[in-house]
């Protein structure tokens, strides 16, 4: 069974960081393209990254280009995403996934992990 758990969420104020880990099972990890998107209250599904299978490439959405980084650990079949700079807009569960956006039906999502952004 295919499985993944985000965690790292949580409270920051405006400016602060996180950094949010998907822990992965049930499936050849390193095989595949891993997405972040994130979903703010009210509104759809948003891409934030994606990061090849070797992790030497990485794509982002421009809203967030020079304050996320997307990296993985293939030993421990796990995604991670460091989050700098926060901004209030930001605040949404933020989602791990296998492949690539937009998904298809091929797709495995986690529960997702809350991220609030507030002073």
């Amino acid at each position: 069974e295919v499985q993944l758990v985000e965690s790292g969420g949580g409270l920051v104020q405006p400016g602060g960081s996180l950094r949010l880990s998907c822990a992965t099972s049930g499936f050849t990890f390193s095989s595949y393209r891993m997405t972040w998107v994130r979903q703010a209250p009210g509104k759809g599904l948003e891409w934030v990254s994606t990061i090849t299978t070797g992790g030497v490439f990485q794509r982002y959405a421009d809203s967030v280009k020079g304050r996320f980084t997307i990296s993985r650990d293939n030993a421990k079949n796990t995604l991670y995403l460091q989050m700098n700079s926060l901004k209030t807009e930001e605040t949404a569960v933020y989602f791990c996934a296998t492949g690539s956006w937009p998904f298809d039906e091929y797709t495995s999502r986690g529960q997702g992990t809350q991220v609030t952004v507030s002073s």
